[in-house]
């Protein structure tokens, strides 16, 4: 436990020295990420810089994937350093990264996510595919106050992107947070159950809703076996329009209160500045243009999927597999995944000059 508790000091001291009290709001956030990405990049040696810093240009930026490493196709392996292959510190300064970009509940989600690998290592006989070191850090680009780049933290069912642009505009889809076993039935952390919000919400509005408002929201009777925006890099349109559900201004008073925090707890895993930016382009817990739809049963401990879909926003969650003991759930950007219509309007502005 003394080994924990250092740790976990040194990742607090980083991540308090990391904002300038004179930083603006908007700032704040490229300030911490840049500062803690090129410390992090400094305690590499040059065989590990290879593995984590590439080309801004480079492919694989966009190459992201939620299965463990045994499950990429080897021409797509997972890039970046892992864990596994770091120095103690470097995996501190891993940590005060991912840090860098998250709130607090976010942070801890997403350290508790890589812990659940040792749950799974122990309850499938040691499985080597299991491992909470398997998590991999990329940077992309040469991280800057000013610049345009981006990193990713990724492993199993935690995928993390963030794109800055010309160090002011930052995006953070795709988002991925997954848990396997959704919830703990054994042992010391029995009764875990880091998603735990995304699901009792999500129900308790399906829950709420009249016979006639249900047969808009339940748009099928089984619920898919997975999120189906899948690990792709872009995602369409199509297959969500014309747009299922309920919409947001056919709710009552109190169940739009319940949709609105139920799609916050996705958003507030990132760190408030952060999501100012956002919302500074487009808002996202207005309501405006927003639908809830709802497959499988509404039944706890049965399968169900639900998404939350805006023009711009795509929110998924699927418990389906492993009993109905295993979530998937994912934030997409209709027209800006990897930051892609903030680059647009980067190249646009650079061309017309």
């Amino acid at each position: 436990m003394k080994s924990l508790s250092t740790v976990l000091a040194v990742i607090f001291v980083l991540a308090a020295a990391l904002t300038p009290l004179t930083a603006h709001a908007h700032d704040a956030a490229v300030n911490d990420m840049s500062m803690a990405a090129n410390l992090f990049i400094t305690s590499l040696d040059n065989a590990q810089k290879k593995q984590a810093v590439l080309e801004w240009q480079d492919d694989k930026r966009e190459g992201w994937h939620f299965v463990p490493d045994k499950f990429i196709p080897e021409a797509k392996m997972r890039y970046g350093l892992s864990m596994k292959k770091m120095t103690p510190r470097q995996r501190l300064l891993s940590h005060a990264l991912l840090s860098s970009g998250l709130s607090n509940k976010g942070y801890l989600q997403a350290s508790t996510i890589m812990t659940l690998e040792q749950i799974l290592h122990d309850l499938e006989n040691k499985n080597p595919i299991r491992d909470p070191q398997l998590y991999y850090v990329s940077v992309f680009g040469k991280p800057s106050n000013k610049g345009t780049w981006s990193w990713r933290l990724e492993g199993h069912h935690l995928s993390l992107n963030f794109t800055i642009v010309d160090g002011h505009h930052i995006s953070v889809t795709p988002s991925f947070f997954g848990t396997n076993p959704g919830r703990v039935k054994e042992g010391p952390f029995q009764g875990l159950q880091v998603l735990k919000r995304e699901e009792i919400i999500a129900r308790q509005l399906a829950q709420s809703l009249s016979p006639q408002q249900r047969e808009s929201a339940i748009i099928a009777a089984t619920a898919p076996a997975d999120v189906i925006t899948g690990q792709k890099r872009r995602v369409s349109k199509k297959p969500f329009l014309p747009v299922k559900g309920i919409s947001y201004d056919k709710l009552s008073e109190q169940q739009q209160k319940l949709l609105l925090e139920l799609t916050n707890e996705y958003v507030s895993k990132y760190r408030a500045d952060i999501l100012d930016d956002i919302n500074s382009r487009d808002k996202i817990l207005s309501g405006k243009g927003m639908y809830f739809a709802w497959a499988g049963s509404i039944n706890e401990g049965e399968g169900h999927y639900y998404r939350i879909q805006t023009p711009k926003w795509l929110f998924e969650y699927d418990n389906t597999q492993n009993d109905v003991n295993h979530v998937h759930a994912v934030w997409r950007d209709f027209d800006g995944d990897f930051g892609a219509d903030l680059l647009l309007e980067h190249y646009e502005k650079d061309h017309t000059k």
